[in-house]
C-alpha cells in the first residue's frame, strides 16, 4: 500500500511500515513510446545514465527508464551503465505531469 499522492512518482510503489518497496515507476502507454531503440552506451555516458536521459528525453530525472528497460543487463543502474554496453530504450518519454 502506498502512502503517496496519486500525482507522486511513488504512487505505484508499495511501502511497509518503515520503507518503500521496490520502485514501481508510473510507466504507461501514454508516457512511453511503443517503439524502442537498441544502442551501445558511448564513453561520454559511462556511469552517467542521467546524462543520456537528459540528451534523449530532456530530463536527467528519467535515468531510471534505462534501468527499467534493461533489468537483466543493468543489475546496478549506475555501475553497470558502462561504455560499450548494449541497451534498449524507448524512443520517447513524455511526462504526464510537471514537477
Amino acid at each position: 500500500m502506498s502512502l503517496y499522492d496519486n500525482k507522486s512518482n511513488y504512487a505505484n510503489t508499495d511501502s511497509n511500515s518503515r520503507y518503500l518497496e521496490l520502485y514501481n515507476p508510473p510507466i504507461t502507454s501514454d508516457t512511453l513510446s511503443v517503439e524502442t531503440i537498441t544502442m551501445i552506451i558511448q564513453s561520454k555516458y559511462n556511469k552517467r545514465p542521467d546524462l543520456l536521459a537528459f540528451d534523449m528525453f530532456g530530463s536527467a530525472r528519467l535515468w531510471w527508464v534505462f534501468a527499467h528497460y534493461n533489468r537483466d543487463t543493468l543489475r546496478d543502474p549506475i555501475m553497470d551503465f558502462t561504455s560499450g554496453t548494449k541497451i534498449v530504450a524507448p524512443k520517447t518519454y513524455r511526462a504526464t505531469r510537471t514537477s
